[in-house]
């Protein structure tokens, strides 16, 4: 009984000592997570080293992902530095706002990955204001994180007597510091004057061509968008704002080569509009001429021989009549320089008599 007393107990986990249980229980708890966790380490690294991932990794193509990543980022930052007011000036001599120069870098494709970006997000918006409830998603998530935040209070507080959402409150509140606001309030100001100015400029056309396009456009735009829904216009828009200026720049040889013909023609054009407008302007003017020297002609010959009948019949005397404008411009006016009065009837002795007659040698009728 002694040699089995000092004999280890063949099967320690019927030894009735708790403490030993409880020790070997804890040792086996410990080793057996070390040991997890260790088979999870080599797990990792053995994937880590293998040559699958390490062929992903530092692979083409993943070499290829972090030159593209690279770049994107870069050309960003470029466009987020090229806001700055340009140097040139409006037709009135206003300066242009910052996002002139923001989307002309946009718009004509410096950034390429950029304003690819840009688009792709665009179309993505306004597809999913077309298929997706948005709006219906966001107040579904509104109410869930609002119920679940207050039900994980009334339960913390039940079973606790302290709410979990209340551990999750911040020691201080988030608050917009005055410089951020000011700094967005200033840029949306700058915003808002870009669209104000180009209308005026468009308005008023400060540049022709650029007023024939907003028109045709506008013109198009009132009879598609009685067959077509406003997504649908405003996917097209898009398009062929961040399109137009690419195909443009793609052919910019060609496409300033007709519009230099283009503008010839309508010069040559307008210079022989106006050429037959100045010389149909002339004409009239020397018909014009013409008819008012006729007509004022004859206006000086009636007056001349108003005066000369008035003269002869002695109802106003030669100093008199000489001092009334009419007839010849130089001396005084004589009686040959008038034609004879027009007579109603034909003259004869017996007329003749009676018109010089006095009114007393008329016989009464």
């Amino acid at each position: 009984m002694a040699e089995q007393a000092g004999q280890p107990t063949p099967y320690p986990e019927l030894n009735p000592d708790p403490t030993t249980n409880a020790d070997s229980t804890g040792s086996a708890g410990n080793t057996m997570a070390e040991t997890a966790k260790n088979n999870a380490q080599s797990t990792m690294n053995s994937i880590q080293n293998s040559q699958t991932v390490q062929n992903l990794r530092d692979g083409p193509a993943a070499e290829k992902a972090r030159q593209e990543a690279a770049q994107t980022k870069s050309e960003f930052g470029n466009l987020a530095s090229s806001r700055q007011t340009p140097s040139s000036q409006t037709a009135t001599g206003q300066n242009l706002t910052h996002y002139h120069s923001f989307f002309y870098n946009l718009l004509s494709w410096e950034n390429p990955r950029a304003t690819a970006i840009s688009y792709a997000a665009i179309v993505t918006f306004i597809f999913a204001t077309r298929y997706v409830p948005l709006i219906k998603y966001g107040l579904k998530l509104t109410w869930m994180v609002l119920g679940v935040m207050a039900a994980a209070e009334i339960a913390g507080k039940t079973v606790m007597d302290q709410g979990f959402s209340s551990k999750l409150r911040p020691r201080k509140y988030y608050t917009i510091p005055r410089e951020t606001l000011e700094s967005m309030m200033e840029d949306a100001t700058e915003l808002m004057n870009f669209f104000v100015i180009e209308f005026q400029r468009i308005l008023f056309a400060e540049n022709v061509y650029v007023t024939v396009a907003a028109f045709l456009i506008s013109l198009l735009t009132y009879f598609l968008i009685k067959v077509t829904p406003a997504w649908g216009l405003t996917l097209l828009f898009t398009t062929v704002i961040y399109f137009a200026p690419l195909v443009y720049i793609s052919n910019k040889e060609i496409i300033d080569k007709h519009m230099n013909n283009a503008g010839q023609i309508i010069n040559q054009q307008t210079q022989q509009v106006r050429d037959l407008a100045s010389q149909h302007t002339s004409k009239a003017m020397e018909a014009s001429n013409s008819v008012i020297k006729q007509y004022g002609a004859r206006a000086q010959e009636a007056l001349g021989s108003a005066k000369q009948m008035a003269v002869e019949k002695g109802a106003v005397k030669q100093e008199t009549a000489d001092k009334v404008p009419g007839g010849k411009s130089e001396g005084a006016v004589k009686g040959e320089s008038f034609p004879e009065a027009p007579k109603t009837e034909p003259a004869g002795p017996d007329t003749h008599a009676a018109e010089h007659a006095s009114p007393e040698a008329v016989p009464a009728q």
